[in-house]
């Protein structure tokens, strides 16, 4: 019998590109508001430096968007000099993908599926009748994604929803994402850093809105960007290892990059 494959070579099965070997770094970044943020000329720098250092930094986006709307991203941004990243969590921790291809990965989301399986016909009914809420046009998956207006919303009505076995997470005061219970960010990356076989050490993931959070409380080693909303800025009491950057956007993620002693990195570069 041939040996038994471990997990990351699981997962490198299913992937289009070859991960790096040993990254010297894990960086997980949100998109809007942070990887999104900053200036122009902040933003072709640290762009140019994920690109230059794909062999030493693996680079995660971990973003509440669709890959429909991360491969438009891409395309739009391409510009400023933003590549593709190795892997992609995408609609707020409910998708895995190959970052070249922004194919999903079956390893990763197959369990989120499982989970996700006969809520939605449960729960649109319900959310139907909630005032304040719109259904997003996007193509979500394994979630249910609105746009919400604060003044109308119950907060109320949401609770009774998740005791259906959701989780409902509002973020940035304008979206509500419906995911199966349990699953964002933060445990979707655990999962997937429990594949790849890296050092904890070596990661730091960046964000700025509540459903950031998640990732935050992970207890790994975060930048909180300078642009951050109020929401997730209060919370930051009980996250010890999290840096509040004063830089918005990229210039956040360098500085908290330097602070948690990746400096090094940007020698060569910055």
């Amino acid at each position: 019998m041939p040996p038994e494959r471990s997990p990351r070579e699981l997962l490198q099965a299913q992937l289009a590109a070859t991960l790096p070997h040993a990254p010297a770094l894990v960086l997980v970044t949100d998109l809007d508001g942070t990887l999104l943020g900053g200036s122009d000329p902040w933003r072709r720098r640290f762009y140019g430096w994920l690109q230059a250092e794909r062999q030493r930094v693996l680079h995660v986006f971990c973003t509440g968007r669709d890959l429909a709307s991360v491969a438009r991203l891409l395309r739009q941004e391409r510009e400023l000099g933003l590549g593709s990243p190795h892997l992609v969590i995408g609609d707020v921790g409910s998708t895995v993908a190959c970052g070249h291809s922004l194919e999903p990965l079956p390893l990763a989301t197959d369990p989120i599926e499982a989970r996700w399986a006969g809520l939605p016909e449960r729960l649109l009914p319900l959310l139907a009748r909630i005032p304040g809420i719109a259904a997003q046009p996007v193509t979500a998956e394994r979630r249910l994604a609105y746009l919400i207006d604060p003044a109308k919303l119950d907060h109320d009505q949401l609770a009774e929803i998740e005791a259906h076995g959701v989780d409902c997470l509002v973020s940035d005061n304008r979206y509500l994402d419906v995911l199966p219970a349990g699953v964002n960010k933060g445990s979707t990356l655990l999962a997937l850093l429990d594949c790849l076989e890296v050092d904890l050490s070596r990661v730091v993931t960046a964000g700025d809105t509540l459903n950031d959070l998640a990732m935050f409380e992970t207890g790994l080693q975060s930048v909180m960007v300078g642009n951050a909303e109020a929401a997730l800025l209060a919370a930051l009491p009980r996250l010890p290892r999290t840096y509040r950057a004063r830089g918005h956007g990229c210039e956040g993620i360098v500085e908290g990059l330097h602070h948690f002693g990746f400096g090094h990195l940007f020698e060569a570069h910055f």
